[in-house]
């Protein structure tokens, strides 16, 4: 079937729309008509660093409607609302476990551009197009995507906005409820208040930690932490000594720390903030070659544990209905980090987020 797809052709470069062919689903496949995506920083992360030789569609927080499905597919059906995010093969070791956000094929499944046999779900003319991405490329009309990467939406939510739960929500939320497991009464900093860190300020309240500690030097995203639950904010244009900020609130330094930033400098000044027996939990990018933050005899002679997080460590079938659940009760409320666009204005979306003129994007397809 023909798609309308927002293409990524090259760094630097802004995505063209193109009508693109799009395979039917095989039998292990589920075509998924979308209704809103979101737009992660990983996307553009990987567009910039070419990292699915383009030309690529990109777009990994689908959300929308299930229209076919395979032969195999027992999960979905035609009409189903759905949310759509990373995807797991659900039987090695670590996916029997539970964790399948660390499945032992994970990059072979998310970030090659194409199915693990090699073939493109998409094309252009004669020219195979990178897809596949996180199993999805949601960045278009329509996606194939898989059974491992959906999660039932029920009625009572806003559907088209639910697909940042599949990434960069749980990734906040479940950094802090699942990998970090703050403890009640214990203390969190966060470095970086986009829609990942102001997602770990609402699961830091979930969890009812004592002291809640944001850094970010946007104001009104200062102010939306105090909303969503946190005690202190710090503005690092103010505060340039950030370990000592901290430690001018919590002289023994923080239980945990969580850092979306990525900026190689923060990570180590958060190292400096973190009390005896403390554990930083890192999510932002950093560039390549970063070395891991701390020293290793202060890490050694407090106790100090510096963890990888990837997705929240979410199980994705428990862990976003239990998101959902939060946000039922209020406790949750994603939705207020959202300003949606028409699809057709990615390029405009991106640049308004990347200026701090809203938190988190998502892009409607029915406003094309």
């Amino acid at each position: 079937m023909d798609v309308l797809a927002a293409v990524a052709t090259g760094a630097g470069k802004p995505f063209e729309f193109r009508t693109l062919r799009l395979d039917d689903p095989r039998e292990d496949e589920v075509l998924v008509r979308i209704v809103g995506v979101g737009v992660c920083h990983t996307d553009l992360v990987f567009k910039e660093a070419e990292m699915i030789p383009p030309p690529a569609v990109l777009g990994h927080e689908g959300a929308g409607i299930v229209e076919a499905v395979g032969a195999k597919v027992t999960k979905v059906a035609p009409g189903d609302r759905v949310a759509m995010t990373f995807r797991s093969c659900g039987h090695c070791s670590r996916c029997d476990r539970g964790d399948a956000a660390y499945c032992e094929t994970m990059p072979m499944l998310n970030y090659i551009g194409m199915r693990t046999d090699g073939s493109r779900t998409l094309h252009d003319g004669d020219t195979a197009v990178g897809g596949s991405f996180f199993g999805q490329s949601s960045f278009a009309s329509h996606a194939i995507t898989y059974e491992r990467n959906l999660v039932k939406v029920p009625d009572d939510l806003p559907l088209a906005l639910t697909g940042p739960l599949g990434c960069g929500i749980q990734t906040g939320a479940g950094g802090v409820m699942r990998s970090l497991a703050c403890e009640a009464g214990s203390s969190l900093l966060i470095t970086g208040g986009g829609p990942v860190g102001l997602s770990a300020v609402m699961g830091a309240k979930i969890r009812g930690c004592s002291t809640i500690i944001l850094v970010e030097p946007l104001a009104g995203r200062r102010d939306l932490a105090r909303e969503f639950g946190a005690t202190h904010v710090i503005d690092p244009a103010a505060s340039p000594d950030l370990t000592g900020a901290v430690r001018a609130i919590l002289p023994g330094g923080v239980d945990y720390a969580f850092d979306t930033s990525g900026v190689p400098a923060v990570q180590q000044a958060v190292m400096g903030a973190l009390a005896s027996k403390g554990v930083f939990g890192i999510v932002g990018i950093t560039p390549p070659g970063t070395p891991t933050p701390g020293e290793v005899n202060n890490i050694m002679t407090f106790g100090h544990t510096v963890k990888g997080i990837i997705e929240g460590d979410s199980d994705p079938d428990s862990f976003l209905p239990e998101l959902m659940d939060h946000w039922r009760k209020g406790e949750l409320p994603f939705d207020r980090l959202i300003k949606t666009f028409p699809f057709s204005q990615i390029n405009e979306a991106i640049a308004a987020q990347h200026h701090g003129d809203c938190v988190k994007v998502v892009l409607l397809m029915d406003e094309a």
